[in-house]
């Protein structure tokens, strides 16, 4: 579920800029997850303890890397003048343990039917350094606090 406000929302962090978000317990697994102007809410599925009323937290990670790939690919289109229409993303992941964690991602990124095979190189090079994945290619330094 995602709702948003009628106010303008507020820009994206800029480098160097510390950007917040909340994340709210609101029952059971469900999170709301306050990001700018949206709310998202995360859950898990129903045989894990959840109601599956959102995505899991995982989910939204693999999504986001996802998301991120098709953005960069869709202003690498723009950026060329080339038709963006029929452009997607398919996203498949394989979990790990020890420590949990996603171990493997797949990212698929589908060309509209006329894309030059010249550009291929040159488009999947900007995808695949889209800010997502550069921030799990050089992990960020996270600390969980009290």
């Amino acid at each position: 579920m995602t709702t948003m406000s009628t106010t303008a929302p507020a820009p994206a962090a800029a480098a160097d800029e510390l950007a917040t978000m909340r994340v709210d317990h609101r029952s059971g697994n469900r999170f709301d997850i306050s990001i700018r102007d949206h709310v998202v809410t995360v859950d898990q599925p129903v045989g894990a303890g959840g109601d599956d009323i959102g995505p899991t937290p995982t989910e939204l990670f693999v999504a986001g890397l996802g998301s991120c790939v098709a953005f960069y690919a869709r202003r690498y289109l723009r950026r060329h003048r080339l038709d963006e229409s029929g452009l997607s993303v398919d996203v498949s992941y394989r979990m790990g343990s020890k420590p949990a964690r996603v171990a493997e991602v797949d990212v698929r990124i589908n060309l509209p039917a006329d894309f030059p095979p010249a550009r291929r190189e040159a488009l999947l090079a900007v995808a695949s350094h889209c800010t997502v994945h550069n921030s799990i290619a050089t992990a960020p330094e996270i600390t969980v606090g009290l």
